[in-house]
């Protein structure tokens, strides 16, 4: 079975809870949207990823708030910076690689909360149904091209709130995978289930 897809690249981000913005940027302080994106909004401030071999400035914040700080990055931002991040879903940061995360207020060290994020599929759950998708699935995406072809396999299906995705589901890729298949910004690909 096959359907069309949304792909989205994901460039190397950080999540926050209160008490890392409160360290990072003062006391009580609140992030301010710059723009909606897929999965939220983008905020306007800044932070820098410190690591064992390089650090990493001018890098984005996602808007809401989570419960837990966490970093999501590129295998090759992890080459760069020195952190052994393992490839995970967002949210299972349970011991993955720790960094330094410096704001105009202060500095916090994360002794875990660096992952690189594992490619995954956003359908709502009237979609995920008429497929026969589950949350524990996963899928193939084909992305075509004209020089640069590619099949992601062992994409992991998430399936969204009702209201959301259920149009047409949107793949997240990390800029390395964008970049394998040749894709600036977004795409459409092809979503293969066997």
């Amino acid at each position: 079975m096959k359907g069309e897809v949304r792909i989205d690249i994901s460039a190397r981000h950080v999540h926050l809870n209160k008490e890392s913005v409160d360290i990072l940027f003062g006391k009580d302080y609140v992030l301010t949207e710059k723009k909606k994106i897929a999965v939220g909004a983008l905020a306007n401030e800044r932070l820098t990823l410190v690591g064992p071999k390089k650090e990493i400035s001018n890098v984005g914040i996602l808007l809401p708030l989570r419960k837990e700080t966490q970093v999501e990055i590129s295998m090759t931002d992890s080459y760069a910076l020195g952190v052994a991040a393992p490839v995970r879903l967002s949210g299972d940061v349970a011991n993955s690689a720790g960094i330094v995360l410096v704001g105009p207020a202060g500095r916090l060290e994360l002794k875990e909360g660096v992952i690189v994020a594992k490619r995954h599929l956003h359908i709502g759950p009237g979609l995920a149904a008429k497929y026969g998708l589950t949350d524990a699935d996963s899928v193939k995406i084909r992305v075509e091209s004209q020089e640069r072809s590619v099949v992601y396999e062992d994409v992991c299906v998430r399936i969204c709130k009702p209201g959301k995705n259920e149009e047409i589901p949107s793949v997240h890729l990390d800029t390395d995978e964008g970049n394998a298949a040749g894709i600036k910004g977004s795409a459409e690909g092809i979503m293969i289930i066997e």
